[in-house]
């Protein structure tokens, strides 16, 4: 038995070949004395039935069939594509329009992947989180972060609304909001899915680097995070964000990426699907070769002492070799390399800090996204003001870079990467974590 989601369309279609094959057409006189030389077990009677109804076919005759039965299987790969990623239907026998041998020969090799809900949380702003329950009892999290049409930068509040914008520890948080998932209220809906059961990078300012590698996900894994949560949501948007380096599982990611990116399959833009990297350069290359997807380097350092000291990945790969591999991604007008920067109070937030990675990026078609790093409890690192982020932000836009600030979502949850697992979850290496009480918002499934 293999899983559906493990399938490129094209791989399916390979699979289904040979259930395509036309078989002999027997007439009821023909297959009635068949039946009975069966059942009397007279080989010379059989072998002159079948030599009648299907005769010995010339090369030429051979190459048609096999051409007719790929054309049929691929089409039925659409067909079976189309009911579980664009109709969300994840039972064989109510796939209507395929034939009834089709459908049993589905339930007997080939198995629809589901997650189970461990638990899940929403926040006031509409994030919401998923904790999900793998077949070998492990965990990993997902999250759904909704942007709402009506979230302003600070400067576009005025009044009352102003004051409260441009007060510390608002300018940058999410927009209460009490709208649904599948509201019109919602500007984008982005999905945050894991790559890995932990993480291997060790980065200090991750809890899931806290945590460690218990196992790489499979592509089934990874590709029903995103179908279970579509089924909920119109999601718009996948990022590699959540748990786990995503290079480090590269041939998952890949074939996961190939049925997302498919017409026929999830239908996603290559622009809506980033994969975000701690700086695995050999993994960055091949990417660049392997498929169109939106690369996310997470610098987060504006010297390699500085980065070393936190991920531990720039002691195999330094900022400069990350920076030359940027320059040989290929990038386009309508396509640009994001850089990550998680700011940490008193430690990467400085104007010289600024100054630095605006030498570090110069030549690379790219946007800067600022992270005010969320805190979690037992975390050694802290939150920036936000006056801080903002200086160092027009630092950088007034050299022509364009430089956002990521709203900090679900700060009434456990939504930093890896906190929903640490406290209801399988994770390791947690357990000075383990006093945070889970809001009163959270509701277990």
């Amino acid at each position: 038995m293999m899983y559906l989601q493990s399938l490129t369309q094209t791989e399916l279609a390979e699979l289904l070949v040979p259930i395509s094959v036309e078989k002999p057409r027997f007439s009821r006189f023909r297959r009635e004395s068949l039946e009975t030389a069966q059942a009397a077990g007279d080989a010379d009677a059989i072998a002159a039935i079948m030599a009648e109804v299907a005769p010995e076919r010339t090369e030429e005759q051979k190459a048609s069939d096999l051409d007719r039965a790929q054309k049929k299987a691929r089409y039925r790969a659409k067909q079976i594509f189309h009911w579980v990623y664009q109709r969300y239907v994840f039972e064989w026998d109510l796939m209507s329009d395929l034939s009834k041998d089709l459908r049993e020969w589905l339930k007997e090799n080939v198995q629809i992947f589901r997650l189970n809900v461990k638990h899940d949380q929403q926040a006031l702003d509409g994030t919401h989180k998923f904790l999900w329950s793998l077949e070998d009892g492990k965990t990993i999290e997902s999250v759904i972060i909704p942007a709402a049409l009506r979230e302003k930068s600070a400067e576009e509040f005025s009044g009352e609304d102003g004051d409260r914008a441009m007060s510390d520890g608002n300018r940058f948080r999410g927009v209460q909001s009490d709208a649904a998932l599948d509201s019109e209220e919602w500007a984008r809906l982005t999905v945050c899915i894991s790559s890995q059961v932990g993480c291997a990078m060790a980065c200090k300012f991750c809890l899931t680097g806290i945590q460690g590698l218990d196992r790489h996900l499979g592509a089934h894994e990874i590709v029903a995070q995103v179908m279970e949560l579509r089924s909920r949501a119109p999601l718009t948007n996948i990022v590699f964000m959540g748990m786990g380096e995503p290079l480090h599982n590269f041939e998952n990611v890949v074939k996961a990426c190939e049925i997302m990116l498919d017409t026929d399959g999830m239908n996603f833009s290559k622009r809506k699907v980033t994969i975000s990297t701690s700086g695995l350069v050999t993994g960055i290359d091949e990417l660049g070769k392997r498929i169109d997807v939106s690369l996310a380097i997470s610098l987060n350092s504006s010297t390699d002492e500085q980065r070393s000291e936190i991920m531990p990945v720039n002691k195999r790969w330094d900022i400069e070799a990350q920076m030359d591999a940027c320059r040989r991604y290929p990038t386009s007008n309508h396509r640009r390399i994001t850089f990550e920067y998680v700011m940490l109070k008193d430690f990467n937030d400085t104007i010289e800090d600024a100054a630095r990675v605006k030498n570090l990026v110069r030549g690379i078609p790219c946007k800067i996204n600022l992270i005010p790093f969320n805190e979690h409890p037992g975390s050694d690192f802290k939150r920036p003001s936000d006056s801080t982020v903002k200086i160092f932000q027009r630092f950088l836009m007034g050299y022509g870079l364009t430089t956002t600030v990521r709203i900090s979502r679900g700060q009434d949850i456990l939504a930093a990467c890896g906190q929903l697992r640490s406290i209801f979850g399988t994770a390791r290496g947690t357990e000075k974590h383990r006093d945070f009480q889970a809001p009163q918002t959270s509701s277990p499934t």
